[in-house]
């Protein structure tokens, strides 16, 4: 190969990295490291958009190797899950009216289920009740039984926060604490219609199933806590200022929970309220195609 009467050395130097590729890759490094810290465990294409958004031009394939590299990619973690409900009882069941609805807007679904974490050698129990439309936690509770109160009490915290309208439907698994009189009279109470998932079928509640996983992966398995105090302490920043305010969530176009509330609020005519759909499997054959949703 012709080197222009230079020397094979300083060829390869010519076409070797520049000092400037050198140094923009530190920079970006250390921009990945500071939106790790920052964003707790996120992992490769949660911190490629959080780098987009501050301005570097970059695809999640470099930043999952400079990861990689760096030992900064999240290692998950499974572990044994105990039963945190019993829907082994003599209530009264509600059909599943969840399952095809589509949502519009915020308050028109919420979701609820209850976790466990592990507190020395006792288990404790949290149950949530989430925005089914923007993914946002609006109520939580934290006890140390697996009791109706638990669960109520983190419906009155989701009720008083965001005063709903009539019509919402609040879906769960079948538990007894979502099945009983006092928890049914609730719901009944602010207008709302109960709807509970099939028996052994998880998919029916899967966006609260997925956030249980997010909080046992990047909060619960991360700190170990000192007593039920020091735990709720970390659920209310966990819930608060790092999920609902900052998490950056690919359903909802890579936006923070809060966030995606404040653009839907913007872009929705406060006259023309958005009514959520239902689909059905079998509408062509239901309706002629005249008539047909």
């Amino acid at each position: 190969m012709h080197t222009g009467g230079g020397d094979r050395a300083s060829y390869y130097r010519h076409c070797g990295p520049k000092p400037d590729a050198d140094e923009e890759e530190s920079r970006l490094r250390d921009a990945i490291q500071r939106a790790a810290l920052e964003n707790r465990k996120y992992g490769y294409r949660r911190i490629t958009h959080t780098l987009r958004a501050q301005g570097w031009r970059v695809n999640h394939k470099r930043v999952a190797r400079l990861m990689r590299e760096d030992n900064l990619l999240a290692i998950r973690k499974r572990r044994f899950v105990p039963q945190t409900t019993n829907s082994k009882h003599d209530f009264e069941v509600a059909i599943n009216v969840a399952r095809r609805l589509t949502c519009t807007a915020v308050n028109q679904l919420w979701v609820a289920d209850i976790t466990y974490v592990r507190l020395g050698r006792v288990d404790v129990f949290v149950a949530v009740v989430m925005d089914a439309f923007s993914r946002k936690i609006v109520g939580w509770n934290l006890g140390p039984r697996l009791i109706t109160d638990l669960a109520l009490t983190a419906l009155k915290n989701a009720i008083e926060s965001r005063q709903p309208a009539p019509g919402l439907i609040h879906h769960s698994d079948r538990g007894v604490q979502y099945a009983s009189d006092t928890y049914l009279d609730l719901l009944l109470q602010h207008g709302m219609i109960p709807s509970m998932s099939r028996p052994g079928n998880p998919y029916d509640n899967a966006k609260c199933e997925r956030f249980m996983r997010t909080l046992k992966q990047e909060e619960i398995h991360c700190f170990e806590y000192k007593d039920m105090e020091d735990l709720r302490a970390h659920l209310d920043v966990f819930f608060d200022r790092y999920y609902n305010a900052t998490r950056l969530h690919s359903a909802l176009g890579y936006q923070s929970p809060d966030e995606f509330e404040r653009h839907m609020a913007a872009a929705t005519k406060p006259e023309i309220p958005l009514a959520p759909s239902v689909s059905f499997s079998r509408q062509e054959e239901i309706y002629p195609p005249d008539v047909r949703p």
